[in-house]
């Protein structure tokens, strides 16, 4: 952990000297064009290098700052997915639920009807078993009816 503060320290100081470096650079070359000054090679290779450093700091400063908003939108992405995973665990269990009770009111209404069906099997039976009756009284009636017909004419 120490490493890594320490490396944080070291490239925050580079990157402060090398933009420092760059505006000296900048107003070296504000003051070449103002007031064309004619130096030897050592020095206009010094200032070239530094013309070049420059550069190369600007190009990697704009890829740093081009890195630091992708990462931004890599955790704000991540965090939008996390977000949708969560509602979508939700609504999952909000549907599990839910066939649940759909099921337990499936399971209630077989019961129900079993019971109907035990009830209108039984008031069939005591259908049937008046109507046997009902056959039976009238197979008397008629029995008797017919003695009753035999006498009179008899």
């Amino acid at each position: 952990m120490e490493d890594k503060g320490k490396g944080s320290e070291r490239f925050g100081g580079a990157i402060a000297n090398l933009t420092e470096m760059a505006h000296n650079l900048e107003s070296l070359q504000k003051l070449l064009l103002k007031k064309a000054v004619f130096v030897d090679e050592e020095t206009f290779a010094k200032a070239s290098l530094c013309s070049e450093q420059a550069r190369t700091i600007k190009v990697l400063e704009q890829r740093v700052e081009t890195l630091e908003r992708e990462l931004d939108a890599a955790i704000t992405a991540a965090a939008r997915a996390r977000s949708e995973k969560r509602q979508a665990e939700a609504a999952e269990k909000a549907a599990e639920f839910r066939a649940q009770e759909v099921t337990k009111e499936l399971e209630n209404t077989s019961k129900v009807f079993e019971l109907h069906m035990e009830e209108l099997r039984a008031k069939q039976e005591e259908i049937s078993k008046r109507d046997k009756d009902i056959k039976l009284l009238e197979a008397i009636i008629q029995t008797l009816g017919g003695k009753e017909v035999h006498k009179r004419t008899g």
